[in-house]
């Protein structure tokens, strides 16, 4: 990921704000498709979030309903409005999309695994490029900024680790809840993370 053009001014931050919890089956692959959410956990994600985050921030959102729905109501809790980003959709998986991970055959999630950062689903994406139009998506941010993003947890992994310079190789180790908050913030030293 050296060389990507995503290194803004001194000062920069980042609050990635996952989604509420989906109202889907146990164990479904959803990645780039549009489901419902559990209308309950977003009432509580917007009781909660408000005092957490910053509210002169920037707001922008996955186009994806779930996380549109928390970023629409945050704007109403007086919040900026916010701006809708297609490059901060989740991880399109193709053929995988709407089937339980158990029903996904075998040899292709083998091959997933053994290249987690390369390997396009078929139909689909690979991490790499979900990484990289995250990347692009904070590369064409005002500078400095600071901006809250509601978007999904491949979006957040990819970010946390390709701002920071880290491999994509252990995608997926660090799980994302449903509508927690990872921040990062812009040092001399580069992006570190911080205690939203």
């Amino acid at each position: 990921m050296s060389g990507t053009p995503f290194d803004g001014p001194v000062g920069s931050r980042l609050w990635l704000v996952r989604h509420p919890r989906p109202d889907v089956p146990a164990g479904l692959c959803y990645g780039a498709s549009d489901v419902p959410i559990v209308d309950a956990h977003l009432a509580e994600l917007l009781d909660a979030l408000p005092a957490r985050l910053p509210r002169d921030a920037a707001l922008y959102s996955s186009p994806l309903s779930r996380c549109l729905r928390l970023a629409l109501g945050l704007h109403a809790a007086g919040f900026a409005a916010p701006a809708v980003d297609p490059r901060l959709r989740e991880m399109d998986f193709g053929r995988w999309e709407g089937r339980t991970w158990s029903e996904v055959p075998r040899d292709e999630i083998d091959a997933w695994r053994d290249d987690i950062e390369r390997y396009v689903p078929p139909g689909g994406e690979s991490v790499a490029s979900l990484a990289a139009r995250g990347l692009d998506f904070v590369a064409t941010l005002p500078h400095p900024h600071e901006a809250i993003v509601v978007t999904h947890a491949g979006v957040i992994q990819t970010l946390a680790r390709g701002l920071r310079r880290r491999p994509m190789t252990n995608f997926g180790g660090t799980p994302v809840a449903y509508g927690e908050i990872v921040a990062l913030r812009h040092d001399p030293d580069g992006w570190t993370l911080v205690e939203p």
